[in-house]
């Protein structure tokens, strides 16, 4: 579930005054829009969290095994090139990508968007909200998304310049050529 913080249009954040946000709010996940709005992440149930801890497992073995590329969990978050800064709960940038950032670069909001995004709907969140976000993704450039929706046992695929493919109970979801490899054992 989110909440939005609707913010006065002149208030704007730079990176360093959101940073010293998230800093003060450490027990809060903060995003922040392309229009300026403040999105509250609120802790999520026990179902959606073993759903994304395993998830992630998934994507860290295959991503340790293959050692190709930078896998990240909920945590992290993008400055996307729209100007907001978002965190999807699990991502993946290719290597080259990452390498180019330097160290004091890569401390900071991760200043490119990721190749491939998860999103994993949990029974409070707005599946609108969520759909407008790997949206979002997509038009920053984004190559292959997964909105995974557990209780209705639907997932959605978000390419470049396609529609959304929908799958109902699927058992495994295929990393394509972006993940190359990569199978998700749903």
């Amino acid at each position: 579930m989110t909440l939005t913080l609707h913010l006065p249009p002149n208030l704007q954040f730079t990176d360093e005054e959101f940073e010293q946000i998230i800093a003060v709010n450490q027990d809060l996940r903060l995003e922040l829009t392309a229009q300026g709005e403040l999105v509250i992440m609120l802790p999520i149930e026990g179902e959606t969290g073993n759903h994304n801890f395993d998830l992630l497992g998934q994507l860290w073995f295959w991503n340790s095994k293959n050692n190709l590329d930078k896998a990240f969990d909920s945590s992290t978050s993008f400055k996307l090139p729209n100007g907001a800064t978002r965190s999807p709960d699990a991502s993946w940038i290719k290597k080259q990508r990452g390498n180019t950032l330097t160290l004091q670069q890569r401390k900071k909001f991760l200043l490119l968007r990721p190749d491939f995004a998860v999103e994993l709907i949990c029974e409070t969140d707005d599946l609108e909200d969520v759909q407008a976000k790997m949206h979002e993704y997509l038009a920053n450039g984004l190559q292959l998304g997964w909105l995974i929706n557990p209780q209705d046992k639907q997932v959605e695929i978000y390419r470049p310049h396609q529609a959304p493919e929908v799958l109902q109970f699927p058992t495994s979801l295929s990393g394509e050529d972006v993940l190359s490899g990569f199978i998700l054992n749903l």
